[in-house]
């Protein structure tokens, strides 16, 4: 059993990679299905328990080929721009939904059961704005990528009734540290306006500053998707993955300044139709099935490691 694999699709990138090296320095054996459309093979170290296959999520061959063997599956893979999803909506599908379903196909026939899946906020849409937003707030995605990330959880579910998969599915919130590339289209407010202040160049901030999210750091994310893959049997139910903290984009350029000593010029711009104003994870479920760091990294703390200070 130690020698099976710890599955990672999107093991490249952001999120992927900080639990590609987190799985290694814990005695995991690792393999990793990227397409490296975004994901780079340099967030990737040389390991000789780590087995990295190019492919995409959307080839059903590639991921039989890439489960064969593994003793659980993490899947982050995704087309994770909104804007392309609203751009390429056939395109992102077929990475968004096909992968995902590809993904459970290739696990039932290989006889493989744990899946930690990354579902996302999007799929509440603005539902529950102002209040921290709990697992039962009603559903109401507002693009192809949210309505994709939704649909996935709906057939890994089936999957579980159906096939005896175990689905762990999390809603991400705001995730942000080391190695989230700031030329993403979909890349968090955090990593833009640090690589700005860095270079000096001027940050942009649409509407008032006061629109919260909440932001949880990618160590801490990790941790919580090792413990998944360890669990006995998962409780069913999707699990929100933030802090249950609002931190205005204000704030959060206070906490660079403080980091950096000292910001660029920072200019206001109009508000952007249909930005969601305040976000902000009811976490009480999370809190009671996974740990978090105790206490969780702070946001100075989250900032200086993303600098690298």
């Amino acid at each position: 059993m130690a020698d099976q694999p710890i599955l990672v699709t999107g093991g490249a990138g952001f999120i992927g990679s900080n639990l590609v090296d987190a799985l290694l320095a814990h005695g995991y054996a690792v393999r990793v299905l990227d397409n490296f459309s975004t994901g780079k093979r340099s967030n990737l170290r040389e390991a000789s328990a780590l087995e990295v296959i190019e492919g995409d999520v959307a080839d059903s061959a590639a991921v039989q080929r890439a489960v064969r063997g593994c003793r659980a599956v993490v899947h982050l893979a995704a087309v994770a721009s909104v804007q392309a999803s609203v751009d390429d909506p056939v395109g992102t599908h077929q990475s968004n939904l096909i992968g995902t379903l590809n993904l459970c196909e290739a696990m039932r026939a290989e006889g493989v059961r744990r899946v930690v899946f990354a579902s996302s906020a999007a799929v509440y849409g603005n539902n529950g704005e102002g209040e921290a937003i709990d697992e039962n707030t009603p559903k109401a995605p507002l693009t192809p990528y949210a309505a994709d990330k939704l649909a996935s959880e709906h057939y890994l579910d089936f999957y579980r009734r159906q096939h005896g998969l175990e689905p762990v599915v999390f809603r991400f919130f705001n995730v942000f540290g080391p190695r989230q590339d700031p030329s993403s289209p979909y890349s968090g407010v955090i990593s833009i306006f640090t690589e700005r202040a860095q270079k000096g160049l001027p940050i942009a901030v649409f509407g008032d500053g006061e629109q919260t999210r909440d932001f949880i750091y990618v160590g801490d994310l990790v941790m919580v998707l090792m413990q998944a893959l360890e669990v006995e049997r998962p409780e069913e139910g999707a699990v929100n993955v933030g802090l249950n903290r609002a931190t205005s984009l204000n704030q959060l350029l206070d906490a660079i300044a403080e980091v950096l000593g000292g910001l660029p010029e920072v200019t206001r711009q109009a508000a952007r139709s249909g930005d969601i104003r305040h976000s902000r994870a009811n976490n009480a479920r999370l809190l009671q099935r996974f740990r978090l760091p105790d206490p969780p990294t702070s946001m100075r703390d989250g900032l200086v490691k993303l600098l690298g200070l």
